[in-house]
């Protein structure tokens, strides 16, 4: 029977308890580094060699919900009726939402050195001890709107830009794609300034700190941002049925530019599971948002 993800917004003070407490079990054991060391070994830039699948592909989205598929199997071995919740945040949308609860994800940084102060994941409560990535110290930062160089969060048109996108990614299957789905939602551009960062990319940056770059697992609110991801991606193909789900669906043939080889086309392994993307286009029976 599928379970649900639901909204972070309509979570009980139980359902937000038990799942930071399962995260802290996970982070007791060890088993929630190996996450965050999985999520900067794939993050692998346009400009660096090799395969290229978490991010700056084609396969951000495909890859995403499969990380977060064994991040809640371990979670739910831990206690069975924990799933991810979701943040919707083009309408929480400040430090003041709940999310930022001091008995949920806690709040911002403070001014001095960025450290988390409040909440389960705070350094002072000495079970939140950062170990992976580099870092100014061992405790979670986070830097809410950037206040030096200010930034918002996504907002709703800014969504739809993405979500009325009828194809699902573009030539060159990379961080320069003007156009097709999987670009917009992801939010690389070529932009200056904050304009820069779109969607999933700006919410990282909103929250800054360790949410910035490969060890933004660091931060618990990383799965909750890309549950988020995930259910658009559901939205997506609601919204165009005749839209091919996955693009490319071959590899980029050799001499044809410099993607070859660099990404995962549709019956193509990504590692480090060795599923693909076709696999990965649904989650019936899985999971369900609510």
């Amino acid at each position: 029977m599928a379970y649900i993800r639901k909204n972070q917004a309509r979570l009980t003070s139980a359902e937000k308890r038990r799942f930071v407490n399962a995260l802290l079990e996970l982070k007791r054991k060890g088993e929630y580094d190996e996450f965050v060391r999985t999520h900067i070994t794939y993050y692998v830039s346009d400009g660096g060699s090799g395969l290229r699948v978490a991010h700056m592909a084609p396969s951000f989205l495909p890859w995403h919900r499969r990380f977060l598929l064994e991040f809640e199997r371990a979670l739910q071995r831990v206690d069975p009726a924990v799933s991810v919740p979701y943040w919707d945040w083009t309408v929480d949308r400040t430090p003041g939402a709940s999310l930022w609860g001091g008995g949920f994800m806690g709040g911002n940084g403070r001014r001095s050195d960025r450290q988390v102060m409040t909440g389960p994941f705070a350094r002072t409560n000495g079970v939140w001890v950062i170990k992976e990535g580099e870092a100014d110290g061992d405790f979670l930062m986070r830097d809410f709107g950037r206040p030096r160089n200010p930034i918002e969060l996504p907002t709703k048109a800014q969504l739809a830009w993405a979500m009325n996108d009828p194809v699902y990614d573009t030539p060159p299957w990379d961080s320069t794609s003007t156009e097709g789905y999987r670009n917009k939602l992801e939010g690389w551009t070529s932009a200056t300034g904050n304009d820069r960062w779109r969607n999933h990319n700006r919410v990282h940056r909103w929250v800054g700190g360790h949410m910035l770059g490969g060890a933004s697992v660091n931060d618990p609110v990383f799965w909750l941002n890309h549950a988020f991801v995930d259910l658009l991606w559901d939205r997506w193909q609601a919204r165009h049925p005749r839209s091919a789900p996955y693009l490319p669906e071959r590899q980029p043939k050799a001499g044809h530019g410099p993607q070859h080889g660099r990404i995962a086309a549709r019956y193509e392994a990504m590692p480090p599971w060795d599923a693909k993307p076709d696999e990965l286009l649904g989650h019936r029976g899985i999971y369900r948002y609510a």
